[in-house]
Order: C-alpha cells, then sequence, then structure tokens
C-alpha cells in the first residue's frame, strides 16, 4: 500500500520535469526563430537603406597631409544623406585622427597604400590610381571625383550630386595637343600621336571608366617611362646640360594620361569633353616665356570676394583653341554653369567665403 501511493507522489514531479524541458524547448526554438526574423529584417533595412541612398559619389582628395579647407567641406557634407564617400591620398604614413582632423567626415579616410608624390612626375596618376582602386571596392560608388586640397565646392551637395548624376557621361577636360615638345614619339606604337590628348587632372569619371583606369597595364607603363617634365634651367647643373634645350621634352603625366587612355580605348563619345573644377592659369607672373601657365593663381584672403565667385559661377562656355571648339555648359538638357569646384583656395581665402555664405555649401 505504502509502494503505491510513493508512486503516485513521484508521477506529478516526472511530469513537472517533463513540462520543464518541454518549455525549454520552445523557448529555444522561438529564440531561434526570432534571430532569423531579426537578420532577415535587419537585412531588408540594409537593403532599403541602399535603396534609398541610391548610387554614391566618392570623392578623392590628393593632399600633401591634412585638408586645410576642411571646414568648408565639412559644411558641405553635411547634406549628403549618405549618398557619398571619402578617400583621401596623403603622403605614406599620415593618419586622419582627432590630432589631424575637426572633420567627422574625414576621420580614417586616408588610403593606407599611399605613395610620395612628386609634381610632374608619373607618382601623381599612380596616387589617383591608388584612390580608384580603394573607391571601387564600395559597389554603390558610381562617380568618382578627383579633387586637390586647395579645391572648394561652389554649391551645396544636393545641386552638385543632381549635376553630376544627371549624365550618363564622365566630365574630363580633353583636346588634341598639337603643341611640339609634349609627346614624346617614343611612345609610339603604343601611343599613337592622334590619341594624344591634354586637359585637367581634375576629372569626374562613371564607374566604367574608373576600372579602365586602374586596369590599364599598358599606356600608365609608358608614361612612367617617357613622360617627364622639362628640367627647370637651375637644376641643370646637376645633371646633364642638353645640347638643344627646345628639343627637350616637358610632359606633364596628370594633364595627358586620362584623356588619352580614354582616347585610345574608343571612349571619348561616353564623356563630357570638360572638367567641372575651375582653375585661373597666370600667364603673365613670370619673367621666364617658358614657365607662363605652368602653375594656376592662388587665390588669396584679400581675392576671396563675392564678385569672383560670381564671375566662375557665371561661366556658361569653354573654348578650346587646339580644336577651334567651344563647349557650352549644360545640364539636365539646359544651359547650365560650367563648374561646381574651383581652386587654387589658401585657407584664410576658403574661410572668409564660407563666413560671407556666398558658397552656398549649406542645404
Amino acid at each position: 500500500m505504502k509502494r503505491k501511493v510513493s508512486q503516485q507522489k513521484s508521477q506529478p514531479k516526472w511530469k513537472r520535469k517533463l513540462f520543464v524541458l518541454l518549455l525549454l524547448g520552445i523557448c529555444f526554438v522561438s529564440l531561434l526563430l526570432m534571430q532569423t526574423q531579426y537578420s532577415r529584417i535587419t537585412g531588408l533595412t540594409s537593403l532599403q537603406h541602399q535603396f534609398i541612398a541610391g548610387p554614391k559619389i566618392a570623392f578623392l582628395f590628393i593632399a600633401r597631409n591634412r585638408i586645410p579647407l576642411e571646414t568648408v567641406w565639412d559644411a558641405f557634407f553635411r547634406g549628403g544623406d549618405g549618398k557619398f564617400s571619402i578617400f583621401v591620398h596623403s603622403r605614406p604614413g599620415f593618419l586622419f585622427n582627432r590630432a589631424t582632423t575637426k572633420s567627422d567626415y574625414f576621420l580614417d579616410r586616408q588610403v593606407n597604400n599611399s605613395i610620395q608624390v612628386d609634381w610632374g612626375e608619373a607618382t601623381m596618376i599612380e596616387a589617383e590610381r591608388i584612390l580608384i582602386r580603394n573607391a571601387l571596392t564600395d559597389p554603390l560608388n558610381d562617380r568618382f571625383v578627383f579633387l586637390s586640397d586647395s579645391c572648394i565646392p561652389l554649391y551645396n551637395f544636393s545641386y552638385t550630386y543632381d549635376y553630376i548624376m544627371s549624365t550618363a557621361t564622365s566630365f574630363v577636360d580633353s583636346f588634341a595637343d598639337t603643341k611640339e615638345g609634349r609627346y614624346n614619339p617614343k611612345m609610339a606604337p603604343v601611343i599613337p600621336v592622334p590619341n594624344w590628348r591634354k586637359g585637367s587632372q581634375w576629372a569626374v569619371l562613371t564607374r566604367k571608366h574608373a576600372e579602365v583606369v586602374v586596369n590599364d597595364e599598358t599606356v600608365f607603363p609608358m608614361f612612367q617611362r617617357y613622360c617627364k617634365k622639362k628640367p627647370l634651367p637651375e637644376f641643370w647643373r646637376d645633371q646633364h646640360i642638353p645640347a638643344d634645350t627646345s628639343k627637350v621634352h616637358n610632359c606633364i603625366p596628370d594633364e595627358h594620361y586620362v584623356q588619352t587612355l580614354l582616347a585610345l580605348k574608343g571612349l571619348e563619345g561616353e564623356i563630357t569633353r570638360r572638367s567641372v573644377t575651375h582653375t585661373s592659369w597666370d600667364l603673365s607672373s613670370s619673367k621666364d616665356r617658358e614657365r607662363r601657365g605652368w602653375h594656376p593663381v592662388t587665390y588669396k584672403f584679400s581675392d576671396a570676394t563675392p564678385m569672383l565667385i560670381k564671375f566662375i559661377k557665371e561661366i556658361d562656355n569653354i573654348y578650346y583653341e587646339t580644336e577651334y571648339r567651344r563647349e557650352w555648359c549644360s545640364s539636365k538638357g539646359k544651359p547650365s554653369a560650367c563648374f561646381l569646384f574651383a581652386r587654387k583656395f589658401t585657407r584664410p581665402a576658403a574661410l572668409r567665403l564660407l563666413n560671407m555664405s556666398v558658397l552656398g555649401v549649406s542645404s
């Protein structure tokens, strides 16, 4: 009799254990289902965010060290709404941290495989290729804008984005270079004379054309070997003095490379053959005729006026003497200003313009 009672008492304990085990199993399965659902929602949200953000513009800065005009760019990028990315090529080892930049947009935006860049050398176009290579890792980057550390934006982000994305073409300043002394005959037959082009290095490339640049393994080596700047007279004492200096080639790689490469690939029909970055070339400051026009005008504090910006913004056409071609600027099929950016501005000049609110960089 006692044995029966103990069996009856032990039965509820067994049931309770089974109930607890079943409850734990249900909880575990529920957690798994919740986690799976959360992952789906997170994934959909991420995709939705990418869809909303749309294609991005990669802003590719070539800088010595810091970005001296970062305050202006910080105001510009505030209206970006996730539609941009930033990459900076500075000297090797330079880092954008709290000690070197006050803008969150530039934190850790340096490329970590940078090289030492010298003006008038092929290292400049190698820096461009490094920037593009890094920017292409983001599949949403659809346009690639080259900028110097002395560039300023003339309009707000929304206007700039719409202007660049409204056309399927790249913006590449490109024209036939008919002056003697730039083209080196040793480049033939890889680079024939009819495909030799000149223009500004401050281009805007589509993703297709950016991939053409980084995948190039034939034209770039020719530039490294045969496209070199003319040695300045003050340095002739340190090297062999040419018998006839007039026949020395003065080839500046970054003024020819992208233009010539796209011409060789038969892609000129896919580019708008002008730059969207304004540069003023000083043709009279040097006493040496051969040096006139080698470097652009630098705008200082006293130069930074509303009239200057108004003048740049009102430029609506560009004339190319070597091709007798006038490029009338348009956007979305309508006449428009030619330039979205301008250089070269000192930090005091850029800050003065920002304080005057004449740049229109804020949304």
